[in-house]
């Protein structure tokens, strides 16, 4: 169980604790070095009152003036120790400290340490000589993260009962509940593929990242691609809607989104966790500069799931016709009995255009297609996930027809190609978006602010249900076999954050709202205006 640093009576507690502690991560050990250091201190700070108590009676008499040399003197020598010691702050009080760019590291071996899902993989932990004296980070959070007050709206007045929880147990996986730090799973029914495994391990990451810092909760989680909780199902009814957490949602629903969890690797089809393949796309990137990469749409994928995929094959080269775009069909098969060579996502990135489109709901390929530094024709969607409501078209992404694909993606690459600049700018700040706004740390922030704001409206005391069982990184990674356990043991976060997350901004007042949506609606409007002019005056010249 995790200690919670706030259970310590005084900051030089901690701090004494810190320094017997910082090299061993808060886990299993933390509470036995917790212990010890607490009865260090509780020992060191009875004789320490006892001699000063003494002392102060043994001087009683003494002349003020000597008196005020000795707490002057007293003050300097540990305002000298203080800073040789370099970490007494209330950042460290709070078990968090802000990242500096001090050398000085010690090495902390894999956590945990019961089985080898990390084996033979160390760390190196930056440990500050000097921390900064804000406790809070000054950073807001991206403006995605107030679509979180949107998801949560439809229970703000009500708030959340049991009862709206048991409802939502119809299509759910699993049940989670967080008590005490501690993560308990309830399965239900059986995901696709391992996609509650690794979204179960994103929460046990998060619970790492941010130890002692989420409530006690209880929610429901389907693993399934479309929305089920159909707004229109509950207009006038006393009962509530069901809070149901997925990976995706649409404005006809009122499903809460979540990231998903290819974040912690897709083991199915070897897709590394978000941290390594963000890395491996930042060097694909530079393989080809963007004046050299082809000047066509680039998209490969499986076009069997939908029906809007296999209109989109329609637009591919042929001798007839030349709608700017290379289309490619991803044979899954094929693909796992050569183990993927053909599949690395950081070979993707030679055309100065890629193509998303949606598959049978929204698609996990999206942010690796953005990170591309490739300037993204984003298929009108129907759905969305927790980040693109932050992104803005002809600054993120080019947007393309869903009902008129080819010539959409034809003008396109054509405007794109009279516009290198302007194109290239697109892609840039798409990408940029990608690798900033969506980086793992802020994934983490965003699971963060979503469960606590979600907590806040409970009306019910979380329960551990019959039948549920704790789940930890030993009995999750240690049975794990493959690359099961190799992106498990990547994606593990190997010691707590250094930072506080960062603050969550406000609602949308109901006009601003409004003002975002009809700007992302009229831009749209213009770029189809454009793309119609170019067709007539193609068809006048014909």
């Amino acid at each position: 169980m995790l200690v919670s640093v706030s259970s310590f009576s005084s900051p030089t507690d901690e701090f004494v604790i810190y320094r017997h502690c910082r090299d061993v991560y808060i886990g299993d050990f933390m509470r036995v070095c917790k212990a010890r250091g607490k009865m260090k201190w509780n020992d060191h700070h009875t004789n320490t009152n006892r001699r000063f108590l003494g002392k102060t009676t043994s001087q009683r008499g003494k002349s003020i003036a000597k008196a005020t040399v000795f707490f002057i003197s007293s003050l300097f020598v540990l305002a000298g120790l203080f800073d040789f010691l370099g970490c007494l702050d209330f950042t460290t009080f709070a078990g968090f400290t802000r990242r500096n760019t001090s050398k000085t590291t010690n090495t902390i071996r894999e956590f945990p340490h019961k089985c080898d899902v990390v084996a033979n993989q160390t760390r190196d932990i930056p440990m500050p000589e000097k921390t900064n004296r804000s406790r809070r980070s000054s950073a807001t959070c991206p403006s995605y993260f107030r679509w979180i007050h949107e998801d949560l709206r439809p229970w703000k007045e009500t708030g959340i009962t049991r009862d709206m929880i048991e409802r939502a147990k119809k299509t759910a996986h699993v049940r989670v509940v967080i008590l005490d730090g501690k993560v308990y799973v309830k399965k239900y029914r059986k995901a696709i593929q391992t996609r509650d495994v690794f979204t179960l391990w994103g929460i046990l990451q998060l619970i790492r990242w941010y130890p002692g810092r989420l409530p006690d909760l209880e929610l429901m989680f389907d693993c399934n691609d479309r929305p089920t909780v159909r707004s229109n199902d509950f207009k006038g009814q006393p009962a509530g809607p069901p809070p149901l957490f997925r990976y995706c949602s649409d404005d006809a629903s009122l499903d809460i989104v979540f990231p998903d969890w290819s974040f912690w690797g897709w083991a199915e089809v070897n897709i590394k966790p978000w941290g390594k393949s963000l890395e491996a796309l930042k060097e694909g990137n530079k393989m080809t500069q963007w004046k050299d990469r082809t000047p066509y749409a680039y998209w490969r994928g499986n076009p069997h799931v939908d029906p809007t995929r296999r209109d989109l094959l329609r637009c591919n080269v042929s001798d007839r016709e030349d709608w700017n775009t290379r289309l490619y069909i991803q044979d899954w098969d094929k693909e796992t009995k050569e183990g993927f060579k053909s599949s690395n996502l950081e070979n993707q990135c030679t055309h100065r255009y890629k193509i998303y489109i949606e598959g049978w709901a929204w698609s996990v390929s999206e942010k690796y297609i953005m990170a591309c530094d490739s300037m993204t024709l984003y298929v009108r969607p129907r759905f969305y996930d927790f980040y693109i409501r932050g992104m803005m078209p002809l600054q993120h992404y080019w947007p393309i027809r869903d009902n008129s694909k080819c010539t959409s993606l034809k003008f396109a690459v054509h405007w794109g190609n009279n516009h290198i600049d302007k194109a290239r700018g697109i892609a840039e700040a798409g990408s940029r978006f990608i690798r900033e706004d969506v980086k793992m740390e802020l994934v983490y922030d965003y699971m963060f602010h979503l469960l606590n704001e979600y907590g806040k409206l409970l009306k019910f005391r979380p329960e551990i249900p019959r039948g549920a069982t704790e789940i930890t990184p030993e009995n999750m990674g240690c049975p794990a076999t493959g690359r099961w356990k190799d992106f498990m043991a990547e994606s593990m976060v190997m010691s707590p954050s250094e930072r506080y997350p960062c603050g969550l901004p406000p609602p949308y007042d109901p006009l601003v709202l409004k003002e975002v949506l009809d700007t992302k609606i009229n831009i749209t409007r213009q770029v189809e205006a454009w793309e119609d002019e170019y067709w007539r005056d193609i068809n006048k010249k014909n």
